[in-house]
């Protein structure tokens, strides 16, 4: 008899985990081992990749992580293999679908086992910079011996991904591997329906090498960028009195708002972001909106960027993850963006459904979901378990909003509590809340008291979400609930051991940075099995 739940009556969710604990979380509570594929899925899309966790260091973590793919891609490569594709291409996941793809391709290998490798590489790489990426790992891991799968599967990206514009904005001398080395390493065609690539692939290793020849009359991208480089440095300036015809000449050139700021090699003022503005793409426009306030873009044209930002189509389009945009609003709190970066919100997180009923959201933010999700630390772990319990609490017809930790330390002049009911404002904006809730002191950062949190305001809910790192003290937050009301748990961190059963009719596990999880609620509520989501 298997000891996971493989085969249940009614509706499962596709995280599965023992019947039983056999392990402890990070905390001491009972701990739930899950399938591999479930840890893979799970560590998959929580993963930043050499990153550090509160419980785990990013070595420890990124060797869970390679070892969980190669062990599926032995034992399941077909759902590997579109799992990976899925991770880069629709969770926009690019480091940690990169790594997965060298380690398909490498256990693939060491088994003898022919086919797919190639055209998994292909798959995840989606981004010009994206080859050296993968090869730099390789390298790094591997060794530099490549498979011919790889070099295959490499050279197809190239194809498809290298052209003028990508490799004046991705092929520097910063590279470990530049656009030549890929090129030496894996030896592509140029593409039968891109003419100019033959030329374009050995400006790149004259490029490379400092042999300084004029581009090719093929490439005028590059010829054009040459031309704006010869300018004396004292005459740049006066493109931008003419915007029509400085955008004209930037574009021509293949100009992003980065090369500008050091073409100029002066500040970058009100004039020369209007020019720049309407060729800038949907990112470029978020991540600078604290520069357009600085530089005093006019409310004409910022008016534009809002507009912009809040259009439905362009947010599908941009495959932003929520944290975004609640990222970009902190950066610039300025007047002129909020209702523009709430309506953005909105449509990317369109797939939150509306549920009935009351609903019990949970929301953890003890210590360790403190753990930033990068480097920079701009955001928290807590920051989007807030940001998603705060969208689902307005979709649904009643909910109650709970931020829990366990008792200790003081809140507001006394006592801490171990949990504290946020109190929800009508028509209040979703990033306006989060701003409340961390202005506020709801972010309480002790311990991790899930079961405490839940006895105390479980109060015939027809359902509970908790959004946590799942590292629970003593207690098992299944039984917390009566067997019979749905669980699900929304796992921002992906350890390998669960605070509850999952893939049962009544208890259900899932993970990442997007709404996708969500839209399994009502399917699993209505009696039908959620599958993967590739």
């Amino acid at each position: 008899m298997s000891k996971f739940n493989l085969a249940r009556p009614g509706a499962i969710a596709p995280i599965i985990s023992e019947t039983r604990p056999t392990g402890r979380t990070y905390e001491g509570g009972p701990g739930y081992a899950r399938t591999p594929q479930s840890e893979l899925f799970l560590l998959a899309v929580t993963n930043m990749v050499g990153e550090h966790t509160f419980y785990e260091s990013a070595d420890q973590r990124d060797d869970r992580y390679a070892a969980l793919v190669r062990a599926a891609t032995i034992a399941t490569p077909e759902w590997t293999a579109r799992f990976l594709r899925w991770l880069r291409t629709e969770a926009n996941l690019r480091s940690a679908a990169i790594v997965g793809a060298a380690e398909f391709a490498a256990a693939r290998s060491d088994a003898g086992a022919a086919g797919m490798s190639r055209q998994v590489v292909d798959s995840v790489l989606q981004r010009a910079d994206e080859p050296g990426e993968l090869l730099a790992y390789w390298t790094a891991v591997h060794g530099r011996a490549l498979p011919q799968p790889v070099k295959r599967g490499v050279a197809d990206a190239v194809r498809r991904l290298y052209d003028e514009r990508a490799l004046l904005k991705w092929d520097s001398a910063a590279r470990a591997f530049r656009f030549a080395d890929v090129l030496q390493l894996t030896h592509p065609t140029p593409a039968p329906d891109r003419p100019w690539q033959g030329a374009l692939f050995a400006h790149a290793l004259d490029r490379r090498y400092g042999r300084a020849t004029e581009p090719d009359a093929a490439l005028t991208v590059l010829t054009a960028r040459a031309e704006l480089m010869a300018r004396p440095v004292q005459q740049r300036r006066a493109l931008f009195d003419a915007p029509e015809r400085a955008r004209a000449t930037l574009r021509s050139a293949g100009m992003t708002w980065e090369a500008v700021a050091g073409w100029l090699q002066g500040p970058m003022d009100a004039a020369v972001w209007e020019a720049l503005i309407p060729s800038m793409g949907y990112m470029a426009k978020l991540r600078n909106l604290r520069n357009f306030d600085q530089a005093g873009v006019s409310d004409a044209v910022a008016a534009q960027v809002a507009a912009e930002l809040a259009d439905p189509a362009q947010v599908a389009r941009s495959r932003q993850l929520p944290m975004r945009f609640l990222s970009a609003y902190r950066a610039a709190p300025s007047l002129r963006w909020g209702h523009a970066l709430e309506q953005s919100l909105g449509h990317s997180l369109a797939a939150v459904p509306a549920l009935p009923g009351r609903t019990l959201v949970l929301v953890d933010t003890s210590g360790s979901m403190q753990a930033g999700f990068a480097k920079d630390g701009s955001l928290a772990r807590w920051d989007a378990a807030a940001l998603f319990g705060l969208a689902l609490a307005r979709r649904c017809a009643r909910a109650d909003v709970v931020s829990y930790s366990s008792p200790g330390g003081t809140w507001k002049g006394r006592a801490r509590p171990a949990s504290v009911v946020f109190p929800q404002r009508r028509a209040e904006p979703v990033l306006g809340a989060v701003r409340r809730w961390r202005e506020e002191g709801y972010f309480l950062g002790w311990g991790t008291d899930t079961v405490g949190a839940v006895r105390e305001h479980y109060a015939g809910h027809d359902r509970v979400v908790i959004l946590t790192d799942e590292q629970a003290h003593d207690g098992d937050v299944g039984r917390a609930v009566p067997g019979r009301v749905p669980l699900y748990t929304w796992n921002l961190a992906g350890y390998r051991y669960g605070h509850a059963v999952g893939g049962t009719p009544y208890r259900h596990t899932f993970g990442g940075l997007t709404d996708a999880a969500f839209r399994m609620i009502p399917l699993l509520e209505a009696g039908r099995d959620a599958d993967w989501p590739f």
